[in-house]
């Protein structure tokens, strides 16, 4: 059953469609802000942004909720964070209870809106169509759309879209000797090349908005709807798209509200830069409002704009799972001034060698280049395991991210902070991710629930004991092995994979035996792991085995364990080259590095 907040009807809510504004929403695929010319980049060529930013208001804070496009729709279209749902993982589709979840264009139909998108959705939600919230899902008819006001339009534009740098950097017409590299970034010719490459799509995402903009002015439109730009996540060069670093989170946010809805201005004019702190979550709860929607109270975040604006945030949150093939667990709190990254699989790589992302030039060239030992500290530090559970950035000083605070103890107060904040937020909206995906789809199963509902009942997901039990893991304290052998004894297999986590990070052998045979594929792989960094190679490349043979629920956390070991596993070979596999499964069996020395053709 859904339940609706009793929110104040704005001058939005008026019983005359007339004075209930058009909403005209342009998003642009993976972009941060420092490829748009408004905030600051001299390099960046978006004179139709930068002009609709002088016609609106520019938010200087607004960041995603992932750093990938999946799971930040997913938000979008429920306006819940995909954490909560169990929808983080890159392109997972697992199931949703829809009887209390709607999508937001639902309710703007209820309200008698005619609403629209174009043509991009990808809400990585199971058990309902991505069309079919939507009157249309086609090219914008302007005419067409003229006669069905009040309309919600969403037109996504995909020239700024990751593909978009890929392939050959020749032949571009930005100078590359003119870019900027972020200080993480080699400076290699290719590199450069792929920065120009890049500003030449996002010129183009530019030329379309400024078009779109034009046929809104044509139709006679313009004086009845707000237009909102953003991009729908950070990139998308390398160590941007993906990652919680500001590069991956930061996004560009520019609203046009005409002289009729001045009601609705958050600052005094036009032009004016709105120095809020704006979360992706918030922003469909505020587009129901402003348009006087119903706002069910299962939506998380806050009302940013309008009558029934609410408080700003004290900071806003972000979350990385699984990218594509590669698995990560990660969160991340952003306030104005610093950026607090918790990690939860300290144990692997920032950067992992991925079939997709590695179709860029630059990510090719940077690799080879630390392969090569001629990068620098800052340049080759991404591609060895994190060994840090926490990182703090200064996003003034540091608007690279290269120096983790974490251990000044002048900021101690600050750590103090977000951890605190971190770990209320996460038992607020029921973080998802305590469990490995394997073992929580697993169990949402057993119990016939969707990963939302089961995550909000105690019996079936005990998240305290799960946040308490991942702390205790991630001290990497040899004092408190006892405990966490202890938890190994635990009847909940969550319990059980932080006890094996902590262990593998302390190097317990006798962990590592103990687990073999665990119920949980997820614990044993990580058992497996600790035998074979314990001189004990032989049964745990066995129970690897063992898994791969019977076509294991987490073959792709195993292959991931796998090329994580390295050249220890080598011997496993043959059975990895004889998997019938596809997808994310077939996708890291062929990027596997040499050491595996798999040959394996695949198409995207």
């Amino acid at each position: 059953m859904l339940v609706f907040s009793d929110s104040l009807l704005t001058r939005a809510h008026a019983d005359s469609s007339e004075l209930r504004p058009n909403i005209l929403w342009l998003t642009s695929e993976d972009n941060n802000i420092d490829w748009v010319g408004c905030y600051g980049n001299p390099q960046a060529d978006t004179p139709h942004i930068d002009a609709l930013a002088r016609e609106g208001f520019r938010y200087q804070h607004a960041y995603a909720s992932a750093p990938v496009c999946a799971p930040s729709r997913a938000t979008w279209i429920t306006g819940i964070h995909a954490l909560s749902m169990g929808t983080h993982p890159m392109r997972s589709r697992y199931d949703i209870p829809h009887d209390q979840i709607s999508y937001y264009p639902d309710l703007l139909k209820a309200n008698g809106y005619t609403v629209g998108n174009f043509q991009k959705t990808d809400y990585n939600i199971g058990g309902r169509k991505d069309s079919e919230c939507w009157d249309r899902h086609g090219r914008v008819q302007w005419n067409q759309l003229k006669a069905k006001q009040p309309f919600f339009q969403v037109i996504n534009f995909m020239s700024s879209h990751e593909s978009r740098a890929q392939g050959s950097v020749e032949g571009t017409k930005h100078d590359p000797s003119d870019v900027h590299l972020r200080a993480y970034h080699p400076d290699l010719p290719e590199i450069r090349k792929n920065y120009a490459k890049y500003y030449d799509a996002v010129k183009k995402m530019d030329r379309e908005v400024g078009a779109v903009l034009k046929q809104l002015q044509a139709a006679g439109l313009a004086e009845n709807t707000i237009v909102i730009y953003n991009s729908d996540h950070g990139g998308v060069l390398p160590r941007s798209k993906r990652f919680l670093f500001d590069s991956g989170l930061h996004c560009p946010l520019v609203i046009r509200i005409p002289e009729k809805f001045k009601s609705l201005w958050p600052a005094a004019q036009p032009g004016m830069q709105i120095d809020r702190l704006v979360s992706f979550v918030d922003m469909p709860k505020t587009w129901l409002s402003i348009t006087g929607s119903k706002v069910p109270e299962v939506m998380q975040g806050s009302v940013f704009l309008g009558a029934d604006t609410e408080p700003e945030p004290e900071c806003v949150f972000a979350y990385r799972g699984r990218m594509g093939e590669r698995f990560d667990n990660a969160r991340a709190v952003c306030d104005k001034r610093y950026l607090y990254i918790r990690n939860y699989m300290p144990y692997v790589p920032w950067m992992q060698c991925a079939e997709y992302p590695w179709k860029m030039k630059a990510s090719q060239v940077w690799e080879a280049h630390v392969q090569a030992g001629e990068a620098s500290e800052v340049q080759s530090r991404w591609f060895a395991p994190k060994g840090c559970k926490e990182e703090l950035y200064d996003l003034q000083n540091d608007p690279d991210n290269v120096e983790n605070l974490i251990a000044d103890p002048a900021l101690g107060e600050v750590v103090d902070r977000m951890r605190t904040r971190l770990r209320s937020w996460q038992e607020s909206i029921h973080d998802a991710a305590l469990l490995p995906e394997a073992d929580m789809v697993q169990r949402a199963a057993k119990h016939g629930v969707t990963i939302y509902e089961m995550v909000r009942d105690p019996q079936l997901y005990d998240l305290s004991a799960l946040l308490d039990a991942a702390d205790l893991a991630l001290e990497q304290n040899a004092d408190n092995l006892p405990r966490l052998r202890a938890l190994l004894d635990s009847e909940d297999s969550g319990l059980r994979y932080w006890g094996i986590v902590g262990c593998f990070l302390l190097n317990d052998q006798q962990a590592g035996l103990k687990c073999l045979r665990d119920e949980s594929r997820e614990v044993r792989a990580m058992a497996a792991w600790i035998l074979v960094n314990t001189g004990m190679p032989e049964p745990g490349l066995e129970c690897l085995q063992g898994m791969l043979v019977e076509q294991s629920y987490a073959t792709l956390k195993i292959l991931n364990v796998i090329d994580w070991i390295g050249e220890d596993a080598a011997v496993l070979q043959s059975t990895v080259q004889s998997l019938n596999v596809e997808d994310y499964e077939a996708r890291i069996r062929s990027t596997i590095p040499d050491k595996l020395i798999i040959e394996h053709e695949h198409t995207d």
